[in-house]
């Protein structure tokens, strides 16, 4: 059974930065295809970055150079290293998977696969 329990969020200012931890049961993290997303107040999903079976990464434009999805084989955990955090990034961040990557990024709006997510809020 799949299961993804995220950690990490917190409250930290404008400039600082996070690691999101999403810890991965029932399947190896390298085997599939994981990514991140998030869900501003009010707001619609938006997806944020992926990682696929062979670890090549894929961003959102706006994100690209800020926010860094890797892996952690062993420990069988995806992370999302936030840095210069801005207070538009505040939202829950939740970590998703399928079997397969299909396209860059924008595959995570079709992971049926995700956690619960871990809130990350941004004061200015």
């Amino acid at each position: 059974q799949v299961q993804l329990v995220e950690s990490g969020g917190g409250s930290v200012q404008a400039g600082g930065s996070l690691r999101l931890s999403c810890a991965a049961s029932g399947f190896t993290v390298s085997s599939r295809c994981m990514g991140w997303l998030r869900q501003a107040p009010g707001k619609g999903r938006e997806g944020l970055a992926l990682i696929d079976g062979y670890g090549s990464t894929s961003y959102r434009d706006s994100l690209k150079g800020r926010f860094t999805i890797s892996r952690d084989n062993t420990k069988n955990i995806l992370y999302l290293q936030m840095n210069n955090l801005k207070p538009e990034d505040t939202a829950l961040y939740y970590c998703a998977t399928s079997n397969y990557c299909v396209g860059g990024w924008t595959s995570v709006y079709a992971m049926n696969d995700r956690g619960n997510g871990t809130l990350v809020t941004i004061s200015s």
